[in-house]
């Protein structure tokens, strides 16, 4: 019996790995220094044989939903919204991260507490949209980064 049920597992762990044959998103979370304003970080996973590039993300938690990223001018952080979406080569995958790229949430329309869900789509054009769930955590902390000295306009300190 014992037999039968590891060659039921190895013969069905295949299967399991071309489960995401398209764009993943792994460990999505939320965090928000401020009633206004939050952010969303995770793992982008592309599965596909082809690059596909993260346009734009809709969530009902924000007026406004923006993909951001930070750059390095004269050695002081900023924060900026990215044009022309983030691009994830065929099966690689992109890091949004504290310090990094990131989507942003402005005009929250509810208070982000520890532990809150957040649903998220993200559209990646030709390669389709992918709902997300994200949980607030508020106390997390990313490689280090530490995003409260940066410029960029006050409604962003602090993601």
């Amino acid at each position: 019996m014992k037999t039968l049920i590891l060659a039921a597992v190895a013969v069905t762990m295949p299967i399991a790995a071309l489960a995401h044959d398209g764009m993943h998103v792994e460990d999505a979370y939320a965090r928000s220094a401020n009633p206004m304003t939050g952010a969303i970080f995770m793992t982008l996973e592309n599965h596909r044989d082809v690059a596909c590039t993260l346009q734009s993300a809709e969530s009902d938690v924000a007026e406004r939903v923006e993909l951001h990223s930070h750059t390095e001018e004269d050695g002081v952080m900023k924060m900026g919204r990215i044009e022309g979406g983030i691009q994830i080569p065929a099966h690689q995958t992109h890091a949004m991260k504290r310090g990094g790229d990131h989507v942003m949430l402005l005009g929250l329309t509810r208070k982000l507490a520890d532990g809150d869900s957040i649903d998220l789509t993200l559209d990646f054009g030709d390669c389709g949209r992918e709902d997300v769930t994200a949980t607030v955590d508020n106390a997390r902390a990313d490689e280090g980064h530490d995003m409260g000295h940066m410029e960029g306009g006050g409604e962003h300190a602090g993601h």
